[in-house]
């Protein structure tokens, strides 16, 4: 239902001189106290009282009362059974392309000859146990689920666990529930919010603890993931979804507003911000957003996202609108404008960047194989998008036949004793004038 505020929707238009500095809202360090104190104390009852507080923590927040944490197999059974007819062969489509572009990145790197006799390389080892958080509760997102099981089964990770938020009536949403599925999800718990993080970081009776913890929440998720780390590691900051969009003149203001729209019905904190170098464009671009959002099933979070998270400005010039994008350093950004590769390379700080106005941050969403799970709150200019390699490490690993240690031994030894470490350059002189060897352990 449209709330009676929607009408006096108005996009909120900063001048590009004025705007404040630094940017407000882009350090995921600006956490709420509040939110921290109560972060805190949430993961100190699930550490104390197991699967019990997790019951109890969920009953206090989301108001749902769950008996059995983990989804059975006759649960995700039936959940086929339900969900409509086009779900299941769309949502074979886009793991298609999330896992080609994804396997794509899993190669194997043979051993490089750096000097004669000194050969060095790197092993992959998949981080065994992980921890997948798909946000739920009175929303679906089986997206997620893909872009975050795609990677874990690529990566080769044997332990694959999913907590995402039961709905009203104590079950994860059947969608999500096939996602896993079809992505080779190991284990599924019915849990989520502070709780469920704090599970996944010290386990209860019915959850193990995990070695990594991936995917995206809101403050409260995005906050216990930082409060459980280092103890146990975790993927990237991840908060509200973002959106920032550069366009000119040449592009429709219907598809810039749908854009926006798509992006702040996420949530009532996803910022949404336009940058354009024609005023008349943003003009045209309200009118469009107050027309849509008429029919908008998710009006009122939009509206509220928007005239909370969303401004707008008007830039003097391209240059100046890239400088302005990397500053924000947005999860989603799209380029519409008549040359968007021109500017692309203008662009460094970004989780994704979707190129000309047949581009939307919604396709990247589902099912171009990018992934979707993107740094936040600033945190593009250090963060990239989720990939494989975040599922795993490489071990680095070298042989030296005694040739190469002849060749390198002296270097060694200087620069250890530079150092003022004898014993190390020891180390390196003990096997100078040693038989030769291939470094494999057969005497040449």
């Amino acid at each position: 239902m449209t709330a009676p505020s929607l009408p006096a929707l108005r996009l909120r238009v900063l001048d590009f001189g004025d705007l404040p500095r630094p940017l407000p809202g882009r350090s995921l360090a600006e956490v709420d106290p509040e939110i921290e104190e109560a972060v805190r104390s949430i993961i100190d009852e699930v550490r104390q009282g197991g699967d019990d507080a997790l019951r109890r923590v969920t009953e206090r927040f989301d108001g749902v009362t769950i008996g059995e944490l983990r989804v059975s197999d006759g649960e995700i059974d039936a959940a086929y059974e339900v969900v409509d007819a086009d779900f299941l062969p769309a949502l074979r489509e886009a793991i298609d392309a999330v896992r080609t572009f994804h396997l794509a990145q899993t190669t194997i790197q043979e051993p490089l000859e750096v000097r004669p006799g000194v050969e060095a390389w790197r092993v992959w080892r998949p981080v065994r146990r992980v921890g997948l958080y798909v946000p739920g509760g009175r929303a679906r997102y089986p997206s997620t689920m893909v872009m975050l099981g795609v990677p874990a089964q690529a990566a080769g990770c044997v332990e694959r666990v999913l907590v995402s938020p039961p709905g009203p009536d104590g079950a994860i949403p059947s969608e999500t529930l096939v996602a896993a599925r079809e992505v080779g999800i190991t284990e599924v718990y019915r849990v989520g919010g502070a709780q469920a993080i704090g599970a996944l970081a010290y386990g209860t009776e019915s959850i193990g603890p995990v070695d990594k913890i991936f995917g995206p929440g809101n403050a409260y998720v995005t906050s216990a993931k930082l409060e459980v780390f280092p103890r146990v590691a975790i993927d990237l900051p991840a908060g509200p979804s973002e959106l920032l969009i550069i366009a000119d003149e040449s592009v429709d203001p219907a598809w810039v507003a749908a854009d926006m729209l798509a992006n702040a019905e996420h949530g009532p904190d996803s910022p949404v911000i336009l940058i354009s170098t024609s005023a008349a464009l943003l003009e045209a671009v309200e009118i469009e957003m107050r027309r849509q959002l008429a029919s908008l099933p998710r009006a009122e979070i939009a509206a509220t996202a928007l005239a909370g998270a969303g401004w707008a400005v008007v830039a003097p010039d391209l240059d100046e609108a890239c400088c302005l994008a990397d500053e924000f350093a947005p999860e989603h950004l799209e380029l519409m404008v008549a040359d968007p590769d021109a500017l692309l390379g203008r662009i460094h700080n970004a989780g994704s960047v979707f190129l000309g106005p047949c581009s939307p941050n919604a396709a990247g969403d589902y099912a171009t194989g990018t992934n979707h799970v993107l740094p936040t709150g600033g945190s593009a200019k250090a963060f990239g998008a989720l990939s494989v390699a975040d599922f795993g490490r490489y071990m680095e690993v070298q042989r030296l036949s005694s040739d190469g240690m002849a060749k390198l031994g002296s270097v060694v030894a200087v620069l250890a004793r530079a150092e003022g470490l004898e014993g190390h350059a020891r180390a390196a002189e003990a096997r100078l004038g040693a038989p030769e060897s291939d470094g494999r352990g057969q005497v040449e």
